[in-house]
């Protein structure tokens, strides 16, 4: 037993060993042919500078569709990897509406790639940020308030927001929202040197992924390589898996348990009955949490149903929105 017990140890040491020294014997070369962000934008892409402390600002990518001075104004937060342009195919249907805004959160699509040798204090990264940005987007484009659509993790974004600003949103969409889906790393593994050394190969990895955008839609074979660029857009960016680093190091899933028992303006919660990402059941139980709240099920639509299922999504949601009387 002694002697197994030993060798054990040796191979458990070993393991360690390996793990500690590995990491930094990996090569972590740049990457070559990139292009700055401003070079990529199309004729659609509109770019305006947001402040955060410690820096000169912050370069956000939008689109904008509708009347500019229509009593009703819709932003559209993307989930993440995802950009503006996963809203492309309904801008136009809800402009019939009002004022139409997607925007990109840093670090995807086109927006600035800031790096953390950019910043003085606090990461223009964290959740609180990415939420005081949707206030600070509207505040710099003239919007008071504003229905908040939130797909997966923009639908995290769209409920804190309604949660810090209530006065400032009208309504609240959430499709296949991500509020119950938990990633968090404990911050002491992020910041270990071994995964700093890697840390831009796990961003290429992750912000990379075709098969991830892929597995977004329920029938995946169908999803145009058109469609499959734009939403990878950001890998053609200078600096793009540098800032998409920094970014996961501030990865947090928030508990959002007080949030949610909170008073809310009208919602309606909407889901592809195939998500594989988010499933269906989470939807189902947002629902039921948010008392007076609406659902809608899209058959045969997976993780992002504005892009997979246009007219059905659209119609469904542009229904809710005329059965109910715009705020003041």
């Amino acid at each position: 037993m002694k002697r197994v017990l030993k060798w054990v140890g040796i191979v458990l040491f070993a393991i360690v060993a390996l793990a500690a020294v590995v990491p930094f014997l990996i090569p972590v070369r740049p990457l070559t042919d990139l292009t700055p962000v401003r070079d990529l934008a199309g004729p659609g892409d509109r770019f305006v500078t947001l402040p955060f402390d410690g820096t000169d600002g912050i370069d956000i990518r939008y689109r904008e569709a509708g009347d500019p001075e229509s009593p009703r104004a819709f932003v559209l937060i993307h989930g993440s990897v995802f950009n503006a342009a996963t809203w492309d195919d309904v801008m136009e249907s809800f402009a019939s509406k009002g004022r139409v805004i997607a925007y990109d959160r840093v670090p995807y699509g086109l927006s600035e790639k800031i790096l953390p040798d950019e910043w003085a204090a606090g990461s223009p990264y964290a959740t609180d940020a990415g939420v005081a940005r949707v206030f600070e987007l509207m505040d710099a484009l003239g919007v008071e308030k504003a229905v908040l659509i939130g797909n997966s993790y923009g639908g995290v974004v769209a409920l804190r927001a309604a949660a810090l600003e209530p006065e400032r949103v009208e309504a609240l969409v959430f499709v296949n929202a991500a509020v119950y889906v938990n990633e968090n790393v404990p911050t002491w593994i992020m910041n270990l040197p071994q995964i700093e050394r890697i840390g831009p190969l796990i961003a290429r990895w992750i912000g990379g992924s075709e098969a991830f955008i892929k597995s977004t839609w329920h029938n995946p074979d169908t999803m145009s390589d058109a469609r499959l660029g734009k939403t990878l857009i950001h890998t053609n960016a200078e600096n793009w898996d540098m800032a998409f680093w920094a970014y996961l190091q501030t990865w947090t899933t928030p508990a959002l348990d007080n949030i949610i028992d909170e008073p809310k303006p009208p919602v309606l919660v909407i889901s592809g009955a195939e998500d594989r990402v988010v499933p269906l059941s989470d939807s189902e139980r947002l629902h039921s949490e948010l008392a007076g709240s609406d659902l809608v099920v899209l058959p045969d639509c997976g993780h992002v149903p504005q892009e997979e299922c246009p007219d059905a999504w659209t119609n469904a949601v542009l229904g809710w929105i005329d059965d109910k009387p715009r705020a003041e």
